[in-house]
């Protein structure tokens, strides 16, 4: 197995621990109640998503640079991705309702599943349909609201250098629930894009076999062969 493959096994390998750091049986949950006091479970739960999040790029631009990809990358890819998402909101639902209602999670997996399945009607039809910005910026802002809904659960804001003069306040609530429902609607529109690109492209390849069936039912049959006349009776 090559480097980028091993880097995509990876994620899907961080997918059960994500699940066990979030679950009431997670040895080192924090006390805290405010600031940064205890809260362990939270922030490792947070940097795993985040390194499984950066995996996510790097497996791609190495198997690119170094002219590594395979059959068995193009499938695990996409295929870890999804599950990470699929994985985080599934537990977020149950880790912190407050932020992540039911309905959210439903919408965003999905749109994950549309996508996949938009993408390999593509692939069957011999046409690919590359990722937009939009998407693109839905993947960032995946990455903040999970993390910034995990810390949610312990923290409503966070207070930094409290001696100067009050100190720094980050609303940590508020940023989760921004960051939640602007990625919800920006999946929303991300998903719209994705499906208007592939009906054009459907519908072009459409005209395109159309055109060639009218072509070919325009040419002339061959005439008969010397030695085997046609006969008319």
């Amino acid at each position: 197995m090559n480097l980028p493959n091993s880097i995509t096994m990876s994620r899907i390998a961080c997918i059960p621990l994500l699940i066990w750091i979030l679950s009431p049986v997670f040895p080192f949950q924090g006390h805290g109640e405010a600031g940064l006091k205890g809260g362990e479970q939270e922030i490792i739960a947070s940097i795993v998503f985040i390194l499984a999040s950066i995996t996510d790029g790097l497996d791609g631009y190495l198997a690119r640079k170094r002219g590594q990809i395979t059959t068995m990358g193009m499938l695990l890819d996409p295929l870890a991705d999804k599950l990470l998402v699929s994985a985080a909101y599934i537990v977020l639902v149950a880790y912190n309702p407050r932020i992540v209602p039911p309905w959210i999670a439903v919408l965003v997996i999905g749109r994950e599943f549309l996508v996949s399945g938009l993408r390999s009607i593509a692939a069957a039809e011999g046409f690919t349909i590359e990722a937009s910005e939009i998407g693109k910026l839905k993947t960032v802002i995946q990455i903040v609201s999970v993390v910034a809904a995990i810390l949610a659960h312990r923290w409503d804001y966070w207070i930094w250098f409290p001696s100067l003069g009050g100190g720094f306040i980050i609303a940590v609530r508020f940023i989760a629930l921004t960051a939640i429902y602007w990625m919800t609607t920006v999946s929303i529109i991300s998903a719209v894009d994705y499906f208007v690109a592939f009906w054009k492209k459907i519908d072009h390849a459409a005209e395109r076999q159309r055109r060639r069936r009218v072509v070919l039912s325009r040419k002339k049959p061959a005439p008969p062969s010397p030695e085997h006349p046609s006969r008319i009776v």
